[in-house]
């Protein structure tokens, strides 16, 4: 048994904590005020994962990553902090590390970085052995020649998403031997060459979940598509669940699709499913747009995105069942307060959801067609939440938050169970109105067959990291600044005729920039 747990108990009867303010007594002990038990400060937050004993958090810490044991509810503490990592090689540190697997079955973290494209800077997976958290070490580095925003471990098998702006395939690498080498790789080009007509921006692949030999990959505008990777190294199309044709998206270009990429339909931002592969969550991470050219006019279109439920139990036949929607904001713009849909898992029943500044919050998915939520907590002037991910079943959940302008990031514990925030703070507008916001109109640059619309939407900050800086980014990966003095399209030709050089400017994102994720 390990020391923690033997003080969980008397350090709750004491009134021990970290954060006193936020301390309460045992989740089982009463069913509200709803709050957490505490949490620690972890500089640069990002993803969180959890081990299946439920007492070790991992966190992408965009420097690098941390160690937290959560074993204790209302005293979370910091193991290991990891940092300036492969700061010997050439172009390194690794920077940008917005991404953590744990492979459970051989004790490692996969950490991976830069999460959007930095000319010059080192890019790779990073293999630590994690047996002892107090004491990580590093096993391998996968160096690659693109940004790795997401990625996925299962099998002994990594899957990377390979946002190079071509191609951006799904790359498969094998992480059995002592030098993990690339498998196999599957691409949109693959299944249609009209996918090239399409700016690489409204067809990223921004995630990827593996279950029972199947991946689910979040393609943005170009929807979400299901690969038969029971043999990885030949991963084979399944379909997607729904979306437009290439020639749908292939109409808009440029500032239009910016634009598009930023406001609804489309924006399938993150994927996962339940354990035994039959409920499919898909994220929709999207803002809305003021309808003008620069002519005054203020009606927006489009909105927050939230989360969709799919029955995927026949892979060839999914369906949808519901759509949670976020939380109301005052300005859904991406400029103004983020409440739309980020990180979410789906365990026992349970749906824990992130929204930015819009908070977490916990739902009864029994049904999924009727989701019931059963508990919300937020604090926008501190917290915009990136991830939540069941703990203990029962007892607790993490979130992490990337932190405002005001706050650094962190990492928070809650209780798993039903319960109320006393007196929830205001999002900076109404709590049940929010802002009027339009489904975007079809017109001739806007897609076909548009399905649901999302509703309001949050707010996020970077953490001001300095290794955030000087990356070119594109939708889902920082809209705001997606169209650079440099263009993603030019830095790609450049950097494949070996043409090295970059401005700072057209970089992009400074360190005080907005990203979405």
């Amino acid at each position: 048994m390990r020391r923690r747990d033997v003080l969980r108990g008397s350090a709750a009867a004491l009134g021990l904590s970290a954060a006193p303010a936020l301390t309460t007594s045992r989740a089982d002990a009463h069913p509200g005020p709803y709050r957490p038990y505490g949490f620690v400060d972890v500089r640069g937050a990002k993803e969180a994962v959890v081990a299946p004993d439920g007492q070790t958090a991992f966190v992408a810490a965009s420097g690098g990553y941390a160690v937290v044991d959560v074993s204790v509810a209302d005293r979370p503490e910091l193991l290991a902090e990891r940092r300036e990592l492969l700061s010997d090689r050439e172009g390194g540190p690794l920077r940008q590390v917005w991404d953590v697997k744990h492979d459970a079955a051989n004790e490692r973290l996969l950490a991976v970085g830069p999460a959007n494209s930095i000319p010059g800077a080192l890019s790779g997976l990073l293999v630590e052995d994690v047996s002892d958290p107090r004491e990580p070490e590093t096993l391998a580095f996968f160096e690659t020649d693109y940004p790795i925003h997401n990625c996925y471990v299962s099998g002994g098998y990594a899957y990377l998403t390979a946002n190079e702006y071509d191609r951006n395939p799904l790359v498969v690498v094998d992480l059995r031997g002592d030098d993990p080498r690339e498998v196999g790789r599957w691409s949109l080009l693959d299944e249609d060459a009209a996918w090239g007509d399409v700016s690489a921006g409204r067809r990223t692949v921004h995630d990827v979940w593996v279950q029972d030999g199947v991946a689910y990959l979040a393609h943005w505008d170009a929807g979400t598509w299901l690969l038969d990777v029971s043999d990885p190294t030949t991963p084979e199309t399944i379909g997607p669940l729904e979306g437009a044709s290439p020639s749908e998206l292939a109409v808009s270009g440029g500032q239009s699709a910016r634009r598009e990429s930023t406001v609804p339909p489309g924006n399938d931002h993150y994927v996962a499913t339940n354990e035994d592969g039959t409920l499919l969550g898909v994220g929709k991470e999207s803002w809305a747009e003021r309808a003008g050219e620069g002519d005054g006019d203020d009606e927006l279109v489009g909105g927050p995105g939230g989360v969709e439920l799919w029955d995927v139990a026949d892979p060839q036949s999914p369906q949808k069942l519901s759509t949670i929607d976020p939380p109301p904001t005052p300005d859904p713009t991406y400029g103004g307060v983020w409440t739309t849909a980020h990180n979410f898992e789906l365990r026992d029943d349970r749906l824990y959801t992130s929204w930015y500044r819009g908070g977490v919050k916990r739902h009864d998915v029994t049904d999924p067609r009727n989701p019931e939520e059963l508990a919300w907590w937020r604090e926008p002037e501190r917290a915009s939440f990136w991830t939540a991910r069941l703990a203990v079943p029962g007892e607790t959940f993490v979130a992490s938050s990337m932190g405002t302008d005001d706050a650094t990031g962190r990492l928070y514990v809650f209780p798993d169970h039903a319960g109320q925030q006393t007196n929830p703070p205001s999002l900076g507008g109404s709590q049940s109105d929010g802002v009027d916001v339009l489904t975007p109109t079809p017109n001739p640059e806007s897609r076909a067959g548009a399905s649901d619309s999302g509703t309001p939407a949050s707010a996020g900050d970077s953490d001001g990291d300095a290794d955030d800086s000087s990356a070119i980014v594109a939708p889902g990966f920082g809209v705001g600044t997606a169209v650079t003095a440099l263009g993603v399209g030019a830095w790609w030709s450049k950097r494949q005729t070996g043409a090295a050089e970059a401005s700072d400017g057209a970089a992009g994102a400074g360190d005080g920039s907005r990203r979405g994720e």
